[in-house]
């Protein structure tokens, strides 16, 4: 394209000034980019009487367009001319002219007109521009508060995912592809551990090594930024199908948590440099959220731990020391005279109490248990149960393990098991009257089939089994243990000449459901 007419034209310029004043004050009261350069397109097509116009706006780099508007047609005959858009000084773009309608060049009056349309434009596109920038700050900005709402509020009680709630607005904001969210890995490096993008992905889990020198930048607390990823030689393999990229870190008070990608499709826009900004800003705001949630739910979780353990210790301290006592007390009852009927009750009243206590015990492991023990290993179970029989006992029983106890035993024996090593300690404090059991979990057993178990093994140097004693809480031991195609005995214990009692409790370490 040229910059000037080929030749005069006898029309008036006086004749057009009233047209341009329009289009001037019509341009100037548009704030959205793309309707602004719609309309100073048509405007100039009709100044100028040109098939075709086109609008360019220079990018915030000054290499390239970052917008550009065609008004109309050209026959691709005729003479073409372009006049730059300035502002004080500063070009913002080119307004481009081409082939006029009753097929002469474009006149000196012509252009003028244009120039001075151009310089309205200029002004407008500014206009425009800094709206835009202000409302893409405001966006940024509802972003950040949404997410620190999102995340402090707990979306109204439900369970949510805070790393998820970055990802998903930080796709939004960005305008991009997808929405990542890395976390420091165990081995080094950074894992991706959500992903917000219109289709399931599969990088969840993968992990960018500590040898990446966009790594080791984002650790440092240093942003990323890539014009086209794919291309890129520091860029891994998992971002070579994207173009423009923004990496950055996830830094609250001097800490790096994580980091934040907002990959582009290739071939899609460059982030600018207002978007890079703002796109820091709000990675810093939502590192800052995830710290006060995290924080927030620390203090929720303590207050529950401290309700639960006032809980836990008025049971122990209080409801099962009571019911101990009379225990006890129908104990002294059922050996002393009476009807036997009235024994038999006592006797009945007595299992019931063991029972209620039993249930109290395992309420109070719950409830002493953090959340994240719940699902604890059998030997950890074990130690629990050992360390709670200790209290009424008055001594801790001794504990042995064989074999691979928490990776060997299946969850269904295992909880068997523990209701019978329950039943054992139980029996042993109420009937044994003994100063030392044995514990011994065993995990290499066989059982007379061949068939692999575990088997359970707890000892006292009591008094034995008197007449009539210890009935029903044997009968439940072998019970449980029947059920599971296992078995149960009782044999001579660890008192003098094999004196005292010997439970030994097996069971398959894992039985064939029912």
């Amino acid at each position: 394209m040229t910059s000037e007419p080929a030749a005069e034209h006898p029309v008036e310029f006086s004749a057009g000034v009233p047209r341009l004043l329009e289009a001037m004050r019509s341009i100037g009261t548009d704030l959205e980019l793309r309707s602004t350069l719609d309309r100073i397109c048509a405007t100039a097509a009709e100044l100028s009487g040109a098939r075709c116009t086109a609008i360019g706006v220079v990018d915030e780099a000054g290499d390239g367009y970052s917008e550009f508007v065609t008004y109309g047609s050209s026959e691709d005959a005729g003479e073409r001319v372009g006049v730059p858009i300035r502002v004080q000084g500063r070009v913002f773009g080119h307004l481009y002219l081409a082939d006029r309608r009753d097929g002469s060049d474009f006149s000196s009056q012509d252009m003028h007109m244009v120039r001075v349309l151009a310089t309205a434009a200029g002004m407008a596109i500014g206009n425009a521009r800094l709206y835009e920038a202000a409302r893409q700050r405001e966006r940024w900005i509802d972003g950040s508060v949404a997410v620190t709402t999102a995340l402090l509020s707990g979306n109204d009680g439900e369970a949510i995912d805070p790393l998820s709630v970055v990802a998903e607005q930080a796709r939004r904001l960005a305008g991009a592809d997808a929405g990542i969210v890395l976390l420091p890995a165990e081995g080094g490096g950074l894992e991706i551990v959500a992903v917000c993008a219109d289709s399931p992905s599969d990088r969840l889990g993968v992990v960018f090594p500590a040898s990446s020198p966009v790594v080791a930048a984002l650790l440092a607390g240093e942003s990323v930024f890539m014009d086209d990823a794919a291309t890129e030689a520091r860029a891994s393999d998992l971002t070579a199908s994207y173009g423009p990229l923004m990496l950055l870190p996830l830094e609250s008070g001097g800490r790096v948590l994580g980091a934040l990608a907002t990959p582009r499709a290739r071939g899609a826009r460059h982030f600018t440099e207002t978007e890079r900004i703002l796109g820091a800003q709000f990675a810093s705001q939502a590192a800052l959220a995830l710290v006060m949630a995290q924080a927030q739910r620390d203090r929720e979780r303590l207050a529950v731990l401290e309700d639960r353990d006032r809980i836990a210790r008025d049971l122990h301290d209080v409801v099962i020391q009571r019911l101990f006592a009379t225990g006890m007390l129908l104990e002294g009852g059922r050996t002393g005279e009476g009807a036997p009927e009235v024994r038999t009750g006592i006797g009945r009243a007595i299992d019931e109490l063991d029972v209620t206590i039993q249930e109290i015990r395992t309420a109070i492991f719950a409830l002493q248990q953090a959340p994240a023990e719940e699902s604890s290993g059998l030997r950890t179970r074990v130690l629990r149960e050992i360390k709670m029989a200790a209290v009424p006992l008055g001594f801790v029983p001794a504990s042995r393990f064989v074999g691979a106890v928490d990776s060997s035993v299946s969850e269904l024996t295992g909880k068997n098991l523990i209701a019978a090593l329950r039943e054992a300690l139980s029996n042993a404090f109420r009937h044994a009257h003994a100063s030392r059991i044995d514990v011994v979990v065993d995990a290499t057993a066989e059982l007379p089939d061949g068939t692999g178990a575990v088997r359970l093994s707890v000892a006292d140097d009591g008094v034995g089994v008197p007449e009539g004693g210890r009935r029903s809480g044997l009968r439940n031991l072998g019970r449980r243990a029947e059920a599971l195609g296992g078995s149960s005995r009782v044999e001579g214990g660890l008192g003098p000449a094999g004196g005292g009692t010997t439970v030994v409790w097996q069971a398959p370490l894992a039985p064939e459901p029912s």
